[in-house]
């Protein structure tokens, strides 16, 4: 697939991660979508990626404030993109947000659960459903790509149980997204993204700075407190005995669109390291044992 011309969806898009997939599209010429429930950020972001498109290969930058976990919100959304920009060919379901509960499983309460699913899963799902038959319809090649993470989608780091939780389960339904699209030898396909190379500053853990009234935790002094990305570096330094290597988040957005346009189904770094724990886990199962987990994060 080209990226030049390309109609493309982003959510999550006005920081982190789908502000550097943002960037490398708008680089490449696309049309961007820029889908975020922060509205300041997400205007800010907008502004500075129309000026760089202006500047450089064309392309435009729309923004509109979502709710991946809203339904009618999802609807809004790709009523606006079907409507003003007639297609979506790319599209990155790249909202997400953390647990925010306890480093320990029993510390996790129900609203945890509802907010990082209803974010990460649900989000994914109501955003397959909303696009992904419009895409069909229109007959174009489209990629959807969904951001997954090594925690969850290849092991669990046990202290963040909810959030990898949430991680396999989309991990696992865009596998079976693909092989439903690849069965009917539809014009789209999907892929799944897994950042990595190291920490990545992406805003994830202080994203409860967006978590709705109604989700908030009700039990005090429990659980994992927001950090910044520094605190969460000091935090891994201290963990290890040395410093941790930090991910270079524009080369991380130029891997993952190149990823889509050459339309791969795992978007990843390392897989030669990945795919060792992956045996180590097969045959710790096949004996009947618990298996290594993943030792990405704290």
């Amino acid at each position: 697939m080209e990226a030049a011309g390309a109609v493309a969806v982003v959510t999550g898009g006005a920081s982190g991660m789908g502000r550097s997939i943002a960037t490398a599209l708008v680089d490449r010429g696309a049309h961007v979508v820029l889908a975020d429930i922060e509205e300041p950020v997400l205007e800010q972001t907008a502004a500075q990626l129309r000026s760089r498109a202006a500047a450089g290969a064309g392309g435009s930058v729309t923004a509109v404030v979502s709710d991946v976990s809203d339904e009618d919100s999802t609807t809004a959304l790709a009523d606006r993109v079907f409507t003003d920009l007639g297609a979506c060919n790319l599209l990155f379901l790249n909202a997400g947000v953390t647990s925010g509960g306890g480093g320990l499983p029993w510390q996790q309460e129900p609203n945890d659960w509802r907010w990082c699913f209803g974010v990460n899963v649900f989000g994914v799902g109501i955003g397959v459903s909303e696009f992904v038959p419009r895409m069909l319809a229109s007959g174009e090649p489209g990629q959807v790509v969904v951001t997954s993470s090594g925690d969850g989608g290849f092991a669990p780091v046990p202290t963040a149980s909810v959030y990898a939780a949430s991680k396999a389960a989309v991990s696992c339904f865009t596998e079976a997204l693909q092989l439903n699209l690849a069965s009917q030898d539809a014009a789209v396909r999907a892929s799944v993204f897994y950042p990595s190379g190291g920490l990545m500053d992406t805003g994830l853990y202080t994203a409860a700075r967006n978590r709705p009234e109604h989700l908030q935790r009700r039990g005090e002094g429990t659980g994992r407190a927001s950090m910044t990305f520094e605190q969460l570096r000091e935090r891994v330094a201290a963990a290890t005995g040395s410093e941790p290597p930090v991910a270079d988040m524009d080369a991380l957005g130029e891997f993952a669109v190149d990823g889509a346009l050459r339309r791969r189904f795992v978007i990843a770094h390392d897989l030669e390291e990945t795919a060792e724990l992956l045996h180590r886990r097969a045959d710790a199962i096949g004996r009947g044992e618990l298996p290594p987990s993943h030792r990405i994060g704290v």
